[in-house]
């Protein structure tokens, strides 16, 4: 019976192809506007870690000016970073599975060899400890991570991201190989597979959706080296800093930290590391605000940090509102059509086909129609995103990597085009069906 309906639906159809292009059309924009915006929304506000959400905390204490809050639009959070001497106290726990202090950083990276003939290139750079890797699951296509005692050392080895190994080696193995890295040469332990976590949750201070670091490096370099931050630096009090050791004992935070937890039990444990640590802090002169000591997830680390704003959500609000708009007017279409052909149904009716039949015969037509005004959406919306991803394409911007039709862009087309059938094809449909046949007959 359905194939005969599809049949049914493909005549009328193509009896009046103008009208048909329209409601298609107005069904495609409609779609691919919504998933346009839709794909985008997901790709900035999902968790590119939700594996891990119950395990992975980043630690904050409120170690700021105890006459003010650190973000007057959010006073109930604390610095979204800590301290040197702070984040080595924290990270000195055993409670935790994995720890992991970090900072950006910057430099010039050239070849070790000069038989290389890459040019040198300034990169960013993460200190970081031994931790980060496993913690954050990052994938390796050479090679691993170094070893905890290559914190401490520090030892001169360093892991390359996918795109700098294909800059200096060819995208072959150079896992020990040597690099120099602002005049200093280190050697490859490892070298990353692909990796672009979007939002890039473990460090959210200078742009949610900039590309991962190229390098990465242990942060005993950084007291070595008396390495400055390459992302934000706060202070609140004026402290007579005359020493790379003066900044690092000052209460300027700069350092993330994030530790994982595989339980409610270590995570309680952990909590309480941290306010008696603040507390004996506090005997010593610190922490003068109230207790504020968080041990924040992912997902809430998100909200917090604001990474998807309210405009984005608005947009997604308007982007439905318009679907709407292309729905109701083929609904006044799909009612038009139907009323106007009201003379064959008339004769189906009074052959012998019930209500349901008429019913189930238009609403087939109009989920045909949604069904090739989804598949044309799908190709608009990712034209569209291809169009975003060119005017917005830039050397490190992850935003762009959103942009791209995906199976869940594929997901919310084919739940779109179901919520469109049923909207735009219920009631002509319903309507059709409800008037009696001799109404129709008396048409011929």
């Amino acid at each position: 019976m359905m194939s005969y309906y599809l049949k049914l639906a493909v005549r009328s159809l193509r009896r009046s192809p103008g009208i048909t292009s329209l409601m298609v059309l107005a069904i495609a924009l409609g779609i691919a506007v919504c998933v346009i915006t839709l794909t985008v929304h997901h790709g900035m506000s999902s968790n590119p870690i939700w594996w891990k959400n119950d395990r992975l905390y980043a630690v904050t204490l409120d170690s700021w000016d105890p006459e003010r809050p650190a973000d007057e639009d959010h006073p109930e959070l604390p610095p979204s970073e800590l301290t040197w001497r702070d984040a080595e106290a924290v990270t000195r726990s055993d409670i935790p599975l994995r720890s992991v202090r970090m900072h950006k950083a910057g430099g010039v990276l050239s070849s070790g060899d000069s038989r290389v003939p890459a040019r040198p290139e300034r990169v960013i750079a993460r200190m970081t400890t031994a931790g980060f890797f496993d913690m954050f699951d990052v994938p390796f296509r050479y090679g691993g991570g170094w070893k905890a005692t290559a914190d401490a050392g520090p030892e001169p080895v360093v892991v390359l991201s996918s795109k700098v190994n294909e800059q200096f080696f060819g995208g072959a193995d150079s896992v020990g190989k040597t690099i120099r890295w602002d005049d200093r040469e280190y050697r490859v332990v490892g070298v990353l597979a692909p990796w672009h976590p979007a939002p890039t949750f473990y460090d959210l201070n200078n742009g949610a959706f900039d590309d991962p670091e190229d390098i990465y490096v242990p942060i005993g370099w950084t007291e070595k080296l008396e390495l400055p931050s390459g992302g934000n630096t706060n202070c609140w009090n004026a402290e007579d800093i005359q020493s790379f050791a003066d900044f690092l004992n000052s209460g300027c935070v700069w350092i993330q930290v994030w530790v994982e937890l595989p339980d409610a039990a270590s995570k309680a444990r952990m909590q309480a590391f941290l306010d008696n640590y603040v507390a004996g802090e506090r005997r010593g002169g610190r922490f003068k605000r109230p207790n504020n000591n968080r041990l924040t997830n992912v997902d809430q680390w998100l909200v917090d940090n604001e990474v998807v704003g309210n405009d984005n959500r608005m947009l997604v609000a308007l982007a439905f509102a318009f679907l709407s708009v292309c729905l109701i007017n083929t609904v006044g279409l799909l009612l038009a059509k139907f009323l106007g052909h009201a003379a064959i149904t008339g004769v189906r009716r009074a052959l012998g086909a019930s209500r349901r039949q008429v019913f189930l015969q238009h609403l087939t037509e109009a989920g045909l129609l949604a069904a090739v005004g989804a598949a044309l959406g799908v190709v608009l919306a990712g034209a569209g995103l291809w169009a975003l991803r060119i005017m917005y394409a830039t050397p490190r911007d992850g935003f762009t990597g959103l942009m791209h039709v995906s199976s869940w862009s594929l997901m919310i087309t084919v739940a779109l085009a179901v919520c469109a059938t049923l909207a735009a094809g219920l009631y002509p449909a319903w309507r059709v069906g409800r008037i009696a046949p001799a109404v129709y007959l008396k048409s011929q």
